[in-house]
């Protein structure tokens, strides 16, 4: 309650999110530059994909020194008066601590160095590098800031409209019932309101809609007070080459040295969920030894159709969002309100409703006539009626196509299995749940490593209580799939696609375990990839035996046949005794050959070479009829006779048919 005296004061939007910037994943310095490049590429992809064109998107960081930033400020860069005033200063005592820990550094490196047999020249040039370093570290500021340049080739902003898209807060048009890639609403203008409080400078944007002679070019920033635009700059450039898409450029106070891995595996999980995308990223340091210089290739053509936008379902309505729709609606009926303002409600079912209500309401009566109580009463009916579920045909998962080229393309795994399923519904809200699970690749680690998406963009933080991250580790059991979860290299992707996500916690960066629906639609995707690659296991293990099989029966093929070969020679040579060896120079006589040298040890060796690759191959022919019966792919195939009188004969069998004969009468 307010004191006595205390002035009731108003705050804007702008200024909510300013003083609540880690909501918005502006936490820190760090996770504020992440967060940024996060913003305006998605914004991109979006752009570019309303428009049906394949995303190309330029992201560039490049670092600002706070000398540069000031002199970009127009403030002069003065000579310190009083050393110990600032918070870089290092006293006497620390300095002797960290010369004498430098020295300590430096001759346990020379000595190492020595034992490799470097030599002097280069022992030396190693050392001042070093210390240049050290010298480089000491003398750099705290602070370090970054210009964040992201371009794309998307739809553009209308001229008119770009200071109220980028510079007021809650203004937009991504509203509605619709699957959308954004969190909050904000996109680039948290990364305006951090701009502003980081380092006072505007963004700079260049905008240009298809086959628009001209390109928009505004410098503006924000009314936090206010949250009204103000702008600095506004005009008109020639486009002649007819550029389309946005290009937004912010500088503000970021730390790359700690986020550096995150923003780089960002990008990377982007360019898996969306392999029709080229990504290009540059860092561009102070010292340009340090410039990297990333890109992400598209690897597709093929785009997963755009989310459409759908009516609300009566269960995922509240209160306050049919009082909504009742101011809103166009409809002067309240059965054609019922039809028309939602979904999974017809003409019949809507009259049904009505005459269920009992509260005085007729089909006829003008919605907007409600009474609270009878608004009371339609929005308990909603919630206790039946209702068929959302189809999930407005949905835009990424497809397993684009999911398997997206993880081969960056990853490149050994095996990898997908799965999309059903649509399922949460509180009203459709959603789909696919998945991937890959053996084997580049820069994974051995054990479950897991990749989380959320329609269709990456979540990087609060992983342990996640849905998916807990079935992962917790509900699936591995082994009986013939993976090993602490030795193989294996990764699950896991991407849900909803108009409503089920966050949890106010950073909205993981999806709460606590619903069913959503624990058993993860759990059944990510044993339906496991299904698929057991196998595959098997089949490579069946493949991996029978190569080490027929490789040590080769192996001791030559002195087989020398001791056969020596047996068979001992018997020619020596006379023929019994009535065994008789028989033997009668029937068949084996020792002739070798007599007449036309056998030899060789010969002994190509046979049994030729005798075990011949059942090598017989062995694996009825493996691969085995399987093909377990599976389910055998199947009957008929050939059309030429009389059309005729019938069946007796079969004959072989390893991997069954042919029947056809008589003609």
């Amino acid at each position: 309650m307010p004191r006595k005296g205390d002035t009731l004061e108003q705050k804007s939007p702008a200024e909510f999110f300013a003083e609540n910037k880690n909501i918005a994943g502006f936490d820190n310095p760090g996770k504020s530059l992440y967060t940024t490049v996060r913003e305006l590429v998605e914004n991109s992809l979006d752009a570019a994909e309303s428009l049906g064109r394949l995303p190309s998107i330029e992201v560039t960081i490049e670092e600002v020194t706070q000398k540069q930033l000031n002199k970009i400020r127009q403030v002069v860069n003065h000579e310190r008066l009083d050393e110990e005033l600032y918070q870089d200063h290092e006293t006497e005592d620390a300095k002797k601590k960290r010369i004498v820990k430098e020295n300590k550094d430096r001759e346990r490196l020379k000595k190492q160095l020595e034992k490799k047999g470097e030599s002097a020249d280069a022992i030396e040039g190693k050392l001042k590098d070093i210390e240049t370093k050290n010298a480089a570290a000491s003398s750099k500021t705290l602070k370090t800031f970054y210009t964040v340049t992201v371009k794309d080739n998307g739809m553009g902003m209308p001229h008119k409209d770009i200071p109220d898209l980028l510079g007021r807060v809650l203004s937009g048009t991504k509203y509605g019932v619709k699957q959308t890639r954004g969190k909050f609403g904000l996109g680039a203008k948290m990364a305006l309101i951090w701009s502003k409080m980081s380092t006072g400078l505007p963004i700079r944007i260049r905008s240009a809609r298809v086959s628009q002679s001209f390109i928009s070019s505004y410098t503006l920033d924000i009314d936090i007070q206010r949250n009204e635009p103000n702008v600095h700059e506004a005009k008109m450039i020639d486009n002649p080459d007819r550029w389309h898409g946005s290009e937004l450029s912010v500088t503000i106070l970021g730390n790359w040295q700690y986020y550096r891995s995150k923003i780089i595996k960002y990008l990377r999980q982007i360019a898996v969920i969306t392999p029709y995308s080229h990504f290009s990223f540059t860092f561009k340091a102070e010292d340009a030894s340090n410039d990297i210089h990333v890109v992400f290739a598209r690897r597709t053509e093929k785009m997963p159709e755009p989310p459409k936008a759908t009516k609300h379902h009566p269960k995922s309505v509240d209160l306050e969002l049919v009082k909504q729709l009742i101011q809103k609606t166009k409809y002067n009926k309240l059965q054609q309100f019922l039809c028309k303002e939602f979904d999974a409600i017809n003409s019949e079912h809507a009259g049904r409703l009505i005459e269920e209500m009992r509260s005085g309401a007729e089909p006829e009566t003008d919605p907007r006539d409600l009474t609270n109580k009878q608004i009371l009463m339609l929005h308990q009916l909603l919630h206790a009626a039946k209702f068929s579920d959302p189809s999930g045909n407005h949905l835009s998962p990424a497809g397993e196509y684009n999911l398997r080229l997206g993880i081969s393309k960056e990853l490149h795994p050994d095996l990898v299995a997908t799965y999309q399923g059903d649509a399922h519904v949460l509180e009203g809200h459709a959603f789909v749940v696919e998945a991937a699970v890959s053996i084997g690749g580049r820069d994974i680690k051995p054990g479950i490593n897991i990749f989380r998406f959320a329609n269709r963009i990456p979540l990087l933080f609060e992983g342990g209580s996640d849905v998916i991250t807990k079935t992962a580790l917790k509900r699936i059991s591995w082994p009986s799939y013939k993976i090993n979860p602490t030795s193989d290299k294996v990764g699950v992707f896991v991407s849900i696609v909803s108009t409503k996500i089920p966050y949890k916690g106010a950073g909205k960066e993981y999806i709460a375990d606590d619903m069913q629906e959503m624990v058993q639609a993860v759990k059944q995707s990510i044993q339906q990839c496991c299904l698929q690659l057991k196998v595959k296991i098997v089949k490579q293990q069946a493949a991996r035996d029978q190569h080490q099989r027929r490789k040590n029966l080769v192996k001791y093929i030559p002195n087989a046949a020398r001791a056969v070969f020596t047996v068979l020679e001992s018997m020619a040579e020596s006379r023929a005794v019994g009535p065994k060896r008789k028989r033997m120079q009668d029937d068949d006589d084996i020792l002739a050959p070798v007599k007449q040298m036309q056998t030899s040890e060789d010969t002994l060796i190509a046979r049994l070479t030729e005798h075990v690759a011949k059942i090598d191959s017989d062995m694996a022919l009825e493996y691969q009829v085995q399987q093909g019966m377990a599976e389910g792919i055998r199947q009957d195939v008929y050939l059309v006779p030429l009389s059309a009188q005729h019938e069946f004969g007796r079969e004959l069998h072989a390893s991997t048919c069954v042919i029947k004969l056809l008589t003609a009468l």
